[in-house]
């Protein structure tokens, strides 16, 4: 059965079905809108825009993936808040051909990711499109503690990172270089759309079978990012002077955190930890792990800059410091990196 065959509000319904609302939707849909409480009396908003073939594609990952994916992304930013996230809503165009199996798998997506920190699916819309759009925003609550921007950092401080940098990167990189394949099941409900059931997720090409496990993970780091949600608000109470969720590469976002504050970001090569994952995949294409941990995106790693006297628990793990000055620097040298560019880069 496809969507068409159910029609606009046998879609909806289908979708509402399958999500149970959490404690903060006191009105969950059905109406023309929803009603959350907002305990704090404030509210943190992040929205982003996904669309096929630019964000991701659907014969590399399946409808559970890029639920869950789309998900993380937007929970992650409100966690770079120093928030708890508590709500997302969607918009989601498809064709008409599209099957309620993979709309199924789409909307459970949604629901595992968000049930990690407790938010709720309270909400969106749906229309007919050419191809997969998904618009997604969420709410969160910050529970008292103040925002956590990207214009405090100040001299003398450090830089630390949480989470996994360049895997999803390396990932995408696999795929794009035909190194691996994606004929596998990603998820729970079932393979990407229009690939055969079988083998396993994210199967290598070629090569040793130790190398094709390593790789099969990068291909599911790209897959569906495993932002660390508890570190966002952590670090707002460990007194961070600014953080973000690194989507855009680590080079790129830091630098939005260098110029909001005024200050310079001098980081150490040598700090970022090369996992065999990440070497095994420099060896099969020939690159430099460096650059996926510094540029790569999608991983929704958290960046923090801290005072200098804070003992920082794991996983955060200390990169560089801040000073007086512009801009990112790699071991003294100017960033030329660059990063993730919405206008320039696809997952084509």
């Amino acid at each position: 059965m496809t969507v068409g065959d159910l029609g606009e509000f046998g879609v909806i319904g289908r979708i509402a079905g399958r999500l149970p609302q959490g404690a903060a939707v006191l009105l969950g849909p059905g109406d023309d809108a929803a009603v959350l409480s907002a305990p704090d009396g404030r509210v943190v908003v992040s929205t982003d825009l996904l669309i096929e073939g630019r964000h991701f594609r659907r014969n590399w990952s399946s409808g559970y993936d890029i639920g869950r994916k789309a998900a993380a992304q937007n929970l992650s930013d409100i966690a770079a808040m120093g928030a708890d996230p508590t709500a997302i809503f969607v918009g989601l165009g498809m064709p008409a051909d599209v099957t309620t199996d993979w709309l199924d798998a789409l909307t459970d997506g949604f629901r595992d990711e968000c049930a990690l920190v407790g938010a709720s699916v309270a909400g969106g819309d749906i229309s007919r499109s050419d191809t997969v759009v998904l618009g997604v925003t969420a709410l969160g609550d910050l529970g008292g503690r103040r925002p956590v921007t990207r214009s405090g950092a100040l001299p003398g401080e450090v830089v630390a990172v949480a989470g996994r940098l360049g895997h999803a990167a390396a990932g995408l990189a696999l795929l794009q270089a035909g190194r691996v394949g994606p004929d596998v099941v990603s998820g729970p409900s079932g393979p990407p759309e229009g690939v055969p059931r079988g083998g396993a997720e994210g199967r290598a090409v070629a090569g040793d079978g130790g190398i094709e496990e390593l790789l099969s993970a990068l291909v599911d780091a790209h897959r569906r990012p495993r932002p660390l949600y508890a570190c966002g608000p952590g670090a707002a109470r460990l007194g961070a002077t600014a953080m973000l969720d690194v989507s855009d590469g680590l080079l790129q976002d830091l630098d939005h955190i260098a110029e909001a504050s005024g200050v310079r970001i001098e980081l150490d090569p040598g700090a970022f930890p090369v996992g065999p994952a990440l070497a095994a995949a420099a060896r099969a294409l020939g690159a430099d792990p460096l650059e996926w941990i510094l540029t790569g995106g999608d991983d929704h790693a958290f960046a923090a800059v801290f005072p200098s006297d804070v003992r920082l628990p794991e996983p955060w793990l200390v990169t560089g410091r801040v000073t007086e000055g512009e801009g990112v620097h790699v071991a003294g040298r100017a960033d030329t990196w660059g990063g993730w560019d919405h206008f320039r880069n696809s997952h084509d």
